[in-house]
């Protein structure tokens, strides 16, 4: 609210601009259309609890604040980060009075992850009687930050980060307010939505820092850049940001697209990540989803992750680069992963099956007279270097684990398989 003293052109601009009504919000039709989920509540005048996660700046302050106006329910502002449950209990008595009067509240949680696994129980009673409408914001998943109980009361609801046309539409706003275009050529335009990375709030301070600047020389990216410091990318080594870009690697280069990879390699270790964390998840994708079609992407892998350790960054990224390219253009198994996995399930639902007689050494008299070793054939003996005797347990029904498909080496590892099949069926009987 605006003091007796206080001139607009003194706000910042951000909170100037901040939306007067739910049709002046930019970037999330996908929730406040007619016949998107907040539409559909407004239309019906019935507001459920809900949960706003999405990235910084993309509006999730102003829609809360927006729902309240448009329901007529009591706005009442909480931070998880400097709230506890002294804050939490006023805020819920003073709800409670004015619901005896007739009025509705709606309790705005932003950060609401930062409170603990009790904090977030106290909300329970309060939300199911209808004391008040919840709307917590968070940039956190909430599968992961929030109860299972809170989940459960209240509808999550995705905001986007803000795109190119919406962040266009907030600096064509800002300029409106400021009194005059911002000396910018279209590279440099273009530059300055890119540095906002879909934040709103940060595009409309980029503007205000820029606003001073005379109308000429208009500004190329480079200028920009000169002008106005790079921003920090949005991404926490320990949170979802740091899964979904590790995700993203991951798929990348299963789908064989190098290029996508590095990109994504690049955007982790832009944003700080521990590259020999990189380089392990390498590893594991050259032995999970190459596997023997080419049996020299783990040793590439191996190769990469020492040259790391022993050159450090930046030279030594460079490394992990060669292997992404490597790994990306490689055919592709997951034949060995998937035969494993199998082998496994096996073993669990067969419990302690004994090895077949022939298979165990039998170093003493007992053993031998036990049947220990008996009818073994010694494989370097026969024609073919291959006895087909049966290594399964017996009473267990033979199992093919491992089918490799016919792409890379593994192309020549299945001949081999499909051979020895054959050998086997015509030594039946004999083992």
């Amino acid at each position: 609210m605006k003091t007796l003293f206080e001139r607009d052109e003194d706000r910042p601009l951000a909170d100037r601009l901040r939306p007067r009504s739910l049709d002046e919000v930019v970037g999330q039709d996908h929730l406040l259309a007619p016949s998107a989920p907040l539409g559909r509540m407004l239309a019906s005048a019935k507001l459920a609890s809900i949960i706003l996660w999405g990235p910084p700046g993309c509006g999730k302050t102003t829609i809360a604040r927006l729902l309240a106006d448009h329901t007529r329910l009591a706005f009442e502002p909480l931070s998880a980060v400097f709230s506890g449950v002294a804050d939490l209990r006023k805020v819920f008595d003073a709800a409670r009075k004015r619901r005896e009067q007739g009025t509705g509240t709606l309790l705005f949680v932003d950060e609401i992850h930062r409170f603990n696994r009790a904090q977030q129980d106290g909300f329970l009673p309060y939300v199911e009687d209808g004391t008040v409408v919840l709307v917590g914001a968070t940039t956190e998943n909430p599968s992961f930050e929030l109860n299972g109980a809170l989940l459960s009361r209240c509808q999550v609801l995705v905001l986007h980060r803000l795109d190119e046309p919406a962040l266009e539409t907030l600096l064509e706003r800002a300029e409106a307010a400021i009194g005059h275009p911002l000396p910018l050529d279209a590279d440099a335009r273009a530059a300055l939505k890119a540095l906002a990375d879909g934040d709103g709030r940060y595009l409309l301070n980029l503007v205000e820092a820029l606003a001073p600047l005379p109308a000429a020389p208009v500004l190329d990216a480079g200028g920009l850049a000169a002008v106005v410091q790079k921003r920090a990318p949005a991404y926490d080594k320990d949170r979802e940001g740091h899964y979904n870009l590790i995700s993203a690697l991951h798929k990348s280069l299963r789908g064989s697209d190098t290029d996508a990879a590095l990109y994504w390699m690049a955007r982790m270790l832009d944003g700080g990540e521990d590259p020999l964390y990189i380089a392990r998840r390498l590893t594991r994708f050259a032995v999970e989803d190459i596997g023997l079609a080419d049996p020299g992407a783990v040793t590439q892998a191996l190769a990469a992750w020492d040259v790391y350790e022993r050159l450090g960054s930046p030279e030594g990224e460079l490394a992990l680069a060669q292997l992404v390219v490597y790994l990306g253009t490689a055919p592709k198994s997951n034949a060995a992963y998937m035969a494993f996995k199998a082998a496994m399930r096996a073993a669990k639902d067969t419990g302690s099956l004994m090895p077949p007689k022939h298979t165990l050494n039998a170093p003493t008299r007992l053993m031998k007279d036990l049947g220990y070793s008996k009818g073994y054939r010694y494989d370097h003996d026969t024609a073919e270097g291959f006895s087909g005797q049966n290594y399964f347990p017996d009473g267990m029904e033979r199992r093919r684990f491992y089918d490799p498909p016919e792409r890379g080496f593994e192309r020549e590892i299945r001949k081999r398989l499909e051979y020895w099949d054959k050998l086997r069926e015509r030594n039946k009987g004999q083992a």
